[in-house]
């Protein structure tokens, strides 16, 4: 049990305790305490926990007849040792030893409480250098990560409920409603910072104030208080720490400074409004403050500005009344990896004096403070709008339209297209001339969007999903988290000759596409959901059912003729994988090195050796789309069911890659290794 006693601990103090144990040193002194105790309180808790597990397996091993249950029954209580580091032990090394000699004699698996493997890649698996899937290719849209997400994802759990928290809804704070959300929002809602793992530190977070104005002479302070270290992002990156702070209207999105009556001054010492960047004041960064006024009694238009640190910048914008329309506008700010508190009136002292006149946000009187968009009460009255359809069919056009329609709603949209927009530089798109990066950033974008719809389903909001959601196990996965919710499902389906017309015009403007043989999968998969378990109500926009199910079952027939069959899912039986000779069969339309050996490849044929014969199909592919996909003949790069030429799968790789077992040079080869084999190598390699 820790001595310390954490109330009588100063900031600093408590900050190089936090350090020391690894663990977050921003924010208030209170929630720094709490940090604290709790892992004081864990700390305690180990400790006692590992005592008595060491008590426990030393009572074990003093049982003289139980030998073979020592290593064998109690393998679960080893592994847990080896694992804390405690091999060092003179009671455990024996044990060990016995252990991994007699398993790699006699192969016979130790009865622990591992689970098998499932059929589902785990996050891990997908990032290791072995992993089955195929590598991000820069010359791929972003649909083509969405869809491979959707076959290999994994069915979460209900998330818990968020917990409410009762806070005064007179006081001027950051509006938990209307915000990003990865944008963290204090207890005391006074400050807040973004997420900034992987890839949510190329996004910018947003977030708006709860109370807004229309009159007066008001003013707010905000001070950066950390550029959050972002040691991951590249070296290249522009501005990896930048805040823009501002005014804007309830209706404006979250990116300030990006569209008509949105107005931001930034840390690169750019004012922006619409997209417009021009140079405004200084450049400004952490441990600065930048005071924010607001004169609607300047005359005949509304006078916008700002300080730094007390200094006066001069007037940043005039805003025409006629064109406010009476409208309120509310402090807004918008960061990148950087925590930032504000400073309405609720400190006894500002940071620095306010001009004379200016009065702060929080003192004005409630009835001259127009209060933001509430959100809805409880869950019942949000709703969960899953789109469906094939890339290029509309579904993002439909979302941002049907958004626009519904103002009052304050839809969020989850969607890769979507967080590609928050992750602007200078109000400009990343562009797809992005020297190398653009398949990490969609692969980033990716793994962001995934993490904000487990977010989302925690918060009382409305959403749109903007994703293929073509497959019936990525519709009923994605949907079950919003339990509760009024689930909707849209579907997007129009006639074949609107979906190429769509699909060119959005090539010729994005300049890439999904691959051919990706969409085909999603053709053959395709499944229109129905109204049921987990979704209260189907919507056809275009075609209607009885028209898009026989449009769908020609999908169908076309995906399954053209590719091969289902990819075999990993059994947990020694010899890898179901189907003959246990081999790993994988759909890859790209021709070989001859330009008749590629397409779909049977890895580690019967016997476990590396070659492969040739493809397999029911006739020539195109690479066109929308050509002739099915000739008779066995075109180049085609499937051919007939053809017998060998050859090795290397990939590009210099030399072979084996995994056990044997082959020729360049060959790969995969037999699969018993699973306690494969922990027992993994620790004699390590020791």
């Amino acid at each position: 049990m820790s001595t310390l006693n954490v109330k009588k601990l100063k900031v600093n103090e408590l900050k190089e305790e936090l350090q020391r144990r690894g663990l977050d040193t921003r924010g208030l002194k209170a929630d720094l305490a709490d940090r604290l105790q709790a892992a004081l309180d864990a700390e305690a808790a180990g400790g006692a926990q590992e005592e008595e597990e060491e008590e426990e397996y030393d009572a074990g091993e003093e049982d003289a007849g139980g030998f073979f249950y020592l290593f064998i029954y109690r393998s679960d209580k080893l592994r847990r040792n080896i694992q804390r580091g405690c091999l060092w032990r003179p009671s455990c090394l024996p044990l060990f030893f016995c252990f991994v000699l007699y398993s790699w004699m006699f192969y016979i698996p130790y009865e622990g409480k591992t689970e098998p493997k499932k059929e589902e890649d785990t996050e891990d698996d997908r990032n290791s250098s072995h992993s089955r899937k195929r590598p991000y290719d820069d010359s791929r849209g972003y649909g083509y990560y969405e869809h491979r997400e959707d076959r290999r994802g994994r069915s979460p759990q209900p998330p818990a409920e968020e917990d409410e928290e009762d806070y005064d809804d007179s006081l001027v704070a950051i509006d938990t409603y209307n915000c990003d959300l990865h944008f963290k929002v204090a207890r005391d809602r006074y400050s807040g910072y973004p997420l900034t793992i992987e890839g949510f530190a190329y996004l910018w977070a947003g977030a708006r104030v709860s109370y807004g104005v229309t009159k007066g002479r008001i003013c707010y302070e905000m001070k950066i208080n950390e550029e959050i270290s972002v040691k991951h992002l590249p070296t290249s990156e522009p501005d990896p720490h930048v805040v823009r702070i501002g005014w804007s209207l309830d209706s404006c999105s979250t990116q300030l400074g990006e569209e008509p009556m949105s107005y931001g001054y930034g840390g690169t010492g750019k004012k922006s409004c619409n997209c417009k960047f021009e140079d405004y004041g200084e450049k400004f960064g952490e441990n600065d403050v930048i005071g924010c006024y607001l004169d609607f009694e300047s005359g005949g238009q509304v006078e916008m500005a700002f300080s730094k640190n007390g200094k006066w910048l001069g007037t940043c914008y005039h805003i025409s009344r006629e064109a406010l329309a009476g409208r309120a506008l509310f402090p807004h700010v918008l960061v990148k990896n950087c925590s930032i508190e504000f400073n309405f009136g609720q400190r006894e002292e500002p940071f620095f004096p306010p001009p004379e006149g200016f009065t702060f946000i929080q003192d004005l009187p409630l009835q001259d403070r127009t209060r933001g968009s509430l959100g809805p009460a409880t869950k019942a009255d949000c709703e969960m709008l899953m789109m469906v359809g094939l890339p290029g069919s509309g579904k993002t056009t439909w979302s941002s339209k049907y958004s626009e329609q519904h103002p009052e709603k304050k839809y969020n949209i989850l969607g890769t297209n979507a967080i590609m927009e928050k992750m602007k530089v200078m109000g400009l798109r990343r562009q797809r001339n992005y020297a190398g990066r653009w398949d990490v950033l969609i692969q980033q974008a990716t793994q962001c969007l995934n993490r904000l719809i487990q977010i989302a389903a925690r918060k009382k909001r409305n959403y749109i999903l903007d994703q293929t959601n073509v497959y019936g196990s990525a519709q009923r996965r994605k949907m079950r988290p919003f339990e509760g919710f009024q689930r909707k499902a849209i579907v997007i389906c129009p006639t074949d000759e609107d979906l190429k017309e769509r699909t060119l015009k959005r090539t010729d403007e994005e300049g890439k596409d999904v691959p051919d043989h990706a969409v085909l999968e999603m053709k053959a998969n395709f499944v229109l959901p129905e109204a049921g378990d987990f979704l209260d109500e189907v919507i056809f926009i275009e075609l209607q059912r009885e028209e898009a199910d026989a449009l769908i079952k020609q999908y169908n027939e076309e995906g399954r003729k053209a590719g091969p069959p289902p990819e075999k899912r990993f059994d947990n039986r020694q010899g890898g994988f179901r189907g003959r000779g246990g081999s790993f069969q994988r759909y890859d339309n790209h021709s070989g090195p001859q330009g008749g050996r590629g397409g779909y490849q049977n890895r580690s044929g019967p016997g476990g050796g590396g070659n492969f014969r040739g493809g397999y199909s029911r006739g020539g592919y195109s690479q066109n789309r929308w050509g002739n996909n099915y000739r008779d003949s066995g075109a180049r790069g085609g499937y051919n069911r007939n053809q017998q030429q060998g050859g090795s799968y290397n990939h590009n790789r210099q030399g072979s890659y084996s995994k056990g077992g044997s082959g020729a040079s360049g060959s790969y080869s995969q037999s699969q290794v018993p699973e306690h084999q494969e922990w027992f190598q993994s620790i004699t390699v390590a020791y």
